[in-house]
């Protein structure tokens, strides 16, 4: 999910005002509640220590999100609340990665990252050697909501957990039961076109070539000119997470891009099967008709929005064209159903979105506090101000009793937009923060209607498990970067090359035979270790 280009152009936004007690902190009232005997940390309500503690954290900077978290009034009345102050160094996204390295090797790190991004390589690495502490008992001592989370969702536990049986970080969870979001980016379609044409929404690839074959030949914006491109996407990874579906592939979601699980219950190769072979058929079919753009290997993201917001796209996958390109009336397509009568919406994701989001180091003096501290925003009441921020400030109440982002933040009267009016209040623009996404706090993209709307068509053809990211040993790490190295690449050039034409289909054979040469035997044994150790 691409948090900053979801908020880009919100207006209202109306959330419940329901606040469910069983996982809250208590709020942001103080309240008097047992300490630990240890460390003076209170176990539950506020504040979490009775003297103040200070902490340094680094936090990456995205470009959307306010320069100075210090200044922040989240981190301001939390500090009230919690009687933690945190000093924080602002890192630029970009850069967050090479900073982070050189300063774990030199010694010289904070008391915890925040806004992470850590791969599951780093966690491994830095938490066996002891940099990155170790959370099993703090959570079940200190963080009641994650922990809640955790044993409702199991496959967040299992995915959260390293190969050592340890968790090291806390993560971004996507709600479950918030479809939208899982979906991320969609396949859209123009409705007014297949009104004007008399189409109805596309149930199988055939309906969908007929209808991309329509868009092009029949004038559907009605202005005398061949301007209507058809189907456009930023790059074709997108374009086949979407149609391996209607061939029966991506039966585990997205964050396996290249295995799955065949019918009989074994791991496979997706790009090696032969019905991954009839998909890259039909879309070198789409694209040698000019029905999909001939520009998708190479279209930037700044133009691809920018011929967007002229209304030319018959059909496109973004996260919403009314937010990111001002244009509303397109419809949410459905999960297609293919030649074989496969119907499964394979573009969908894992709710384990981030597993790295934050880490404690060692450096930590209060470790006990600083869990508790993270805990809060995965509660009710601290989730509502992670998201919202204050009353009177970021939002208000309507008269029904739900909450609202003020008028200063969806049409502020210095002309500031909605992310540099509301990064004063709050800090998840940007996105890559710890926290559980829910559809009443999160506003975004994925909560507009017609993004749950498009939700409810594909909810029942979705997978029905989806995995997280799987975590490997060290030495497995070690074994699967050189292997994907190799066959990631070589599996992203030749599906590029057979969709365009570049690589005729005669040369099939020699590409199934080179990824064999590749020790594609080796890395799907690593697979099958690694899948073997989620499902325990």
């Amino acid at each position: 999910m691409k948090m900053r280009k979801t908020t880009a152009a919100l207006l209202s936004v109306i959330v419940p005002l329901t606040v469910l007690s069983a996982c809250s902190d208590g709020g942001t009232k103080k309240t008097e509640s047992p300490q630990s005997k240890d460390t003076g940390v209170n176990k539950a309500g506020m504040p979490i220590v009775a003297e103040k503690i200070n902490l340094k954290m680094i936090a990456g900077k995205a470009p959307t999100t306010a320069s100075n978290w210090n200044e922040v009034m989240l981190w301001q009345e939390y500090e009230k609340q919690s009687n933690i102050h945190v000093t924080w160094e602002m890192v630029p996204t970009d850069n967050l990665t090479e900073k982070r390295n050189i300063m774990l090797a030199g010694g010289d790190y904070p008391d915890a990252f925040f806004t992470a991004g850590i791969p599951a390589t780093d966690l491994l690495k830095y938490g066996t050697q002891g940099t990155f502490i170790k959370l099993n008992t703090l959570i079940d001592n200190y963080a009641p909501n994650l922990k809640k989370l955790l044993d409702q969702y199991p496959e967040v536990r299992k995915g959260l957990t390293m190969p050592d049986g340890n968790i090291y970080s806390f993560p971004t969870i996507y709600d479950p039961q918030f479809t939208s979001v899982l979906g991320g980016g969609k396949v859209w379609i123009r409705k007014e076109w297949l009104d004007k044409l008399g189409l109805k929404e596309p149930e199988t690839t055939d309906d969908f070539y007929n209808m991309l074959k329509a868009f092009k030949e029949k004038d559907p914006n009605g202005n005398n000119q061949a301007d209507e491109i058809p189907f456009e996407v930023v790059g074709l990874p997108s374009i086949i997470s979407y149609f391996k579906g209607a061939w029966g592939l991506g039966t585990r979601g997205t964050r396996h891009a290249n295995v799955d699980m065949d019918s009989s219950g074994k791991l496979r190769f997706i790009p090696t099967d032969p019905k991954y072979l009839e998909m890259l058929q039909y879309l070198n079919k789409l694209y040698s008709e000019k029905l999909i753009a001939e520009d998708i290997f190479t279209i930037q993201a700044n133009q691809f929005y920018a011929t967007g917001a002229k209304g030319l796209y018959g059909a496109t996958i973004t996260t919403s064209p009314y937010t990111l390109m001002n244009q509303p009336g397109y419809i949410g397509a459905s999960a297609l159903k293919g030649p074989h009568g496969d119907q499964v919406y394979s573009a969908v994701g894992s709710p384990l979105a981030n597993s790295g989001a934050f880490v404690i180091t060692d450096k930590n003096k209060y470790p006990e506090a600083t869990v508790r501290w993270m805990d809060h925003l995965y509660g009710e009441e601290g989730s509502k101000m992670f998201f919202m921020g204050f009353e009177g400030k970021s939002y208000e109440k309507t008269a029904s009793g739900d909450l609202q982002y003020t008028k200063e933040i969806t049409n502020n009267p210095n002309g500031l937009t909605f992310e540099q009016a509301l990064v004063k209040y709050v800090v998840w623009p940007g996105g890559g923060y710890p926290n559980m996404v829910q559809q009443k706090f999160f506003k975004g993209a994925e909560s507009q209607p017609e993004s749950i709307q498009a939700a409810e068509k594909f909810k029942k053809y979705m997978p029905n498990e989806l995995w997280p990211t799987f975590n490997y040993t060290a030495e497995e790490n070690t074994r699967m970067a050189a292997l994907n190295a190799d066959i990631n690449t070589y599996v992203t050039e030749m599906a590029a090359k057979f969709v365009s034409g570049k690589a005729p289909f005669s040369e099939w054979d020699n590409y199934v035979a080179t990824l064999k040469k590749m020790r594609l035997d080796e890395f799907m044994q690593i697979y099958q270790a690694a899948y073997d150790r989620y499902k325990k």
